[in-house]
């Protein structure tokens, strides 16, 4: 799950860096230090490169910066257990029958086109679900395919497997184990 922090150079408490004013901030990194809890779990914070970092254009001032909270253990049992309940398991856009994403898309066709049994989730339907496997896999984008229990990759690996012949001989290897 993903907590939004608005930040402005009002609270200089929260920031640390070694650089102070605003145009030196941009290019430097910068460090949150939070001291808050949320649903009683302690905040996750890290150094953030300035480029990924939003400021106003007018006066460089910042306007906001995303802090993930931890991974929920229970939702991260459960992914556990999903991922690992099948062969090959998707998190996708839509369903198989229905991809309601070109990249989902993509990926189902190749693994259709592979034979592949696999199963979907659809992460539309759960947004905590969509937000806690952002995390689980560090991979900000979906879909999200596991191959034996272990992340594989998105739809740009998918592809450059497949054709390689990389993902074929994977599947293969997995489904005869």
């Amino acid at each position: 799950m993903s907590l939004g922090i608005s930040l402005q150079w009002q609270l200089p408490s929260v920031i640390s860096s070694t650089r102070t004013s605003a145009a030196q901030l941009r290019t430097t990194d910068v460090l949150l230090s939070l001291p808050t809890v949320h649903s009683g779990r302690a905040l996750q914070c890290s150094t953030i490169p300035s480029s990924s970092i939003a400021t106003d254009k007018r006066d460089g001032r910042l306007r906001s910066l995303r802090c993930l909270s931890a991974l929920d253990p229970n939702l991260k049992s459960t992914l556990d257990k999903v991922v690992t309940s099948q062969k090959i398991v998707l998190f996708m856009k839509g369903t198989k029958e229905f991809p309601q994403c070109g990249f989902s898309n993509t990926v189902v066709q190749i693994l259709k086109a592979l034979n592949a049994p696999f199963e979907t989730l659809n992460i539309l339907e759960n947004e905590a679900l969509r937000q806690g496997l952002k995390e689980y896999s560090s991979w900000p984008t979906f879909p999200q395919l596991y191959i034996d229990g272990e992340f594989f990759g998105g739809c740009d690996i998918v592809v450059e497997a497949y054709k390689s012949g990389e993902l074929q001989e994977l599947l293969e290897r997995t489904l005869c184990s």
